[in-house]
């Protein structure tokens, strides 16, 4: 079920990018860079299934983080990296604080499902 998640994130991040017209334009591409957060958020969930949801989160926060701060680093090889379509969706273009505040929305909304989640799967019990 979470590579299910996974890869519907990863299609609506995809999407949010190609079709930025059909989100209001007023969020720029906040709904990409938090998608991509809460696809981080999945993927150490799914490498680390016995963690805490709290342990998952901050893991994703730190690798969103860092990715985000690695755009200050402006070595000819990692620019190479990030010109090409892989490399500048893995790991960026340029340094935006304001993506930041976008990562920890999407990380919040994976925290926020994945209660729900587990709350409906308690309930069935």
């Amino acid at each position: 079920m979470q590579c299910l998640a996974i890869v519907i994130v990863i299609v609506l991040g995809l999407a949010s990018r190609k079709y930025p017209q059909a989100l209001p334009a007023v969020l720029g591409k906040w709904p990409g860079d938090a998608l991509w957060a809460w696809m981080m958020f999945l993927m150490v969930g799914f490498l680390r299934p016995a963690w805490s949801t709290a342990a998952v989160a901050a893991l994703a926060a730190a690798i969103c983080f860092a990715v985000e701060f690695s755009q200050l680093i402006r070595t000819p090889w990692l620019v190479a990296l990030r010109d090409t379509t892989l490399g500048h969706l893995v790991l960026g273009s340029g340094f935006h604080a304001s993506d930041l505040l976008a990562y920890l929305v999407g990380i919040a909304l994976g925290v926020a499902f994945e209660s729900m989640w587990r709350a409906r799967l308690g309930r069935r019990r």
